[in-house]
């Protein structure tokens, strides 16, 4: 039997070893961070089997957490936690924002997360001057306790939107 040729082999494995071609196309830029990040951050979102991550989620939280944070003046801010847990509507508890921001910053290459995690630090100061911290985590919260976001006082919704 005759001996295949080396550059023939190469040749296969050249195209067995495609890059993966996207079929959607590229984002728009996320506020504040670089086209090479957003484009990152597409990759990771279309790639995601994650129930909560979609094309835009990241965007999507960083508004929302961005949005939580910037209200006119120095008042206290409390999160509150929502009853709907739709990807949608879950994002209306500023906390579930916060943990998608921590996990693409998990997943993301390193260059992006770098740069995404210098604009969620910045975010993140200020949600720390802005919230409380709640001295009841121990007996409430077993199992988020560990995550500091959720260590700090949550308020009523109907509070906040001024119905009380």
């Amino acid at each position: 039997m005759p001996r295949n040729r080396p550059g023939t082999l190469r040749a296969a494995q050249r195209i067995r070893h495609r890059p993966r071609r996207w079929d959607t196309p590229a984002p728009d830029r996320i506020h504040g961070l670089s086209a090479r990040t957003s484009l990152a951050i597409h990759r990771y979102e279309a790639l995601s089997a994650d129930y909560y991550v979609f094309p835009g989620a990241t965007a999507y939280a960083l508004r929302r957490y961005r949005a939580f944070l910037n209200p006119p003046g120095r008042g206290i801010r409390y999160p509150y936690l929502d009853d709907c847990d739709c990807p949608g509507c879950s994002f209306r508890d500023v906390r579930h924002a916060r943990d998608l921001l921590g996990t693409a910053l998990r997943n993301l290459p390193p260059r992006a997360r770098a740069e995404l995690a210098r604009l969620v630090a910045a975010l993140d100061a200020v949600y720390l001057a802005r919230t409380l911290p709640d001295p009841f985590v121990p007996a409430r919260r077993e199992w988020r306790g560990h995550v500091w976001w959720y260590r700090r006082l949550e308020g009523c919704r109907y509070a906040q939107s001024g119905v009380i």
